[in-house]
């Protein structure tokens, strides 16, 4: 098969990365990188104010981008929108920033509060 065959099986099957796809896997991946990090500062001996703080962060990014994604897709599952994998990042994002928030607390620091 020849690259160009290969192409016009893969638009005519709709696998194929759209904006809101890619936007989408950017917005789990940084999920994903908040989990790792909210992990590791929570269940670590000794965890870190700072894998704390970046799960947080990268928890709300991952949300922010999950929801306009979810916002921005004008059709449902398999429309090349994204949204599945906007609710996905919604999903991560939102574990990320509950381990974040909790690991502060654990460490007796609330989200607002400066050491």
């Amino acid at each position: 098969m020849s690259v160009h065959q290969l192409l016009a099986a893969n638009e005519a099957t709709g696998a194929y990365l759209t904006a809101g796809r890619l936007w989408s896997l950017v917005a789990v991946l940084a999920g994903v990188i908040g989990v790792i990090a909210g992990g590791l500062a929570r269940f670590r001996s000794g965890g870190t104010r700072r894998g704390a703080v970046v799960a947080l962060t990268a928890g709300l990014l991952g949300m922010a981008g999950g929801g306009f994604v979810v916002v921005a897709a004008k059709g449902g599952p398999g429309t090349g929108y994204g949204i599945v994998g906007g609710f996905i990042a919604l999903a991560i994002g939102l574990l990320a920033a509950a381990l974040g928030v909790f690991t502060l607390k654990q460490a007796g620091q609330g989200p607002g509060e400066v050491a």
